[in-house]
């Protein structure tokens, strides 16, 4: 998060690029100034003239996925129409069950410049860039914030016409997850016994460790030497610490995976094949 110490909380239309706190509080601490920064001052729903919001995309589209330690930069991209033209626009994510009371002075993401960088479409129309650097160490305290984010959006029209939304979508930010596997013995006799172990961990944000995903359906699949698609065996669940166990009879040689499909808090994952030689 980028904390902008500018003279006022909001000043008028302009505003929508920066989300300012008093001058008196930039020498506080960053937690501080997050706590109220969406005191009071930024404004709710709002339409001023004939701007519109067409269209804003998060990451590409694709949830971003956080592990523990390194940061990640993504993009956010508005596109709005005015019949004069855009100025700029402005984006932040937040989570909590309104903007103005999120889950926790982590519950918001803000972008790291003040002003958008805008491209025109056309006459009318611009789509507009910003972008935010996310370290879990720093931004994410919480596992609790794994999940659906909302998107604030605004635009403002080069004639001063602007559009706020607190809530113009939402996104997913999730924890990231590992997945392992291993076959054995290798080799193996046909048509005897396999044993396939694994473990399915993911990002653990107020431990800065990965720790094991309990209770959850892994896929073991199986792929035949010289083929290029997995099979689904069976479904595992994976136990109190996240690991993996089961059998299987050995046929023919090939690589044996777990596959996890994923949940709204946790990104899909498979594990890279372990080969088998099948005597």
């Amino acid at each position: 998060m980028r904390i902008r110490a500018t003279g006022a909380a909001l000043v008028g239309a302009l505003a929508l690029t920066a989300l300012a706190v008093p001058a008196a509080q930039a020498e506080e601490g960053p937690a501080d100034l997050r706590s109220s920064m969406f005191a009071a001052n930024a404004p709710a729903d709002d339409v001023i003239g004939d701007t519109q919001i067409t269209g804003v995309t998060v990451n590409g589209g694709k949830d971003i996925v956080l592990g523990t330690t390194v940061p990640k930069t993504i993009t956010v991209s508005v596109t709005a129409t005015d019949p004069e033209g855009i100025e700029d626009a402005y984006v932040h994510l937040w989570h909590g069950t309104s903007m103005d009371d999120p889950d926790s002075v982590d519950g918001v993401l803000i972008p790291n410049e003040d002003v958008a960088g805008c491209t025109p479409v056309s006459a009318t129309t611009s789509t507009c860039k910003l972008t935010f650097t996310i370290d879990p160490q720093f931004d994410l305290a919480d596992n609790a914030l794994a999940g659906t984010w909302k998107v604030t959006a605004a635009a403002l029209g080069k004639d001063g016409d602007m559009v706020w939304k607190d809530a113009y979508k939402t996104h997913r930010v999730q924890r990231a997850s590992k997945l392992t596997v291993n076959a054995g013995p290798e080799p193996v006799t046909k048509g005897k016994q396999l044993t396939v172990t694994g473990k399915l961990t993911r990002a653990n944000w107020q431990t800065f460790t990965y720790a094991g995903y309990t209770g959850q359906p892994v896929k073991l699949q199986f792929r035949k030497a010289g083929t290029s698609t997995y099979t689904t065996v069976k479904t595992v669940n994976t136990n109190s610490t996240g690991n993996l166990s089961t059998t299987v009879t050995a046929s023919v040689d090939g690589y044996w995976r777990w596959s996890f499909a994923g949940t709204s808090t946790t990104p899909a994952v498979s594990a890279t094949g372990d080969y088998v030689d099948v005597k």
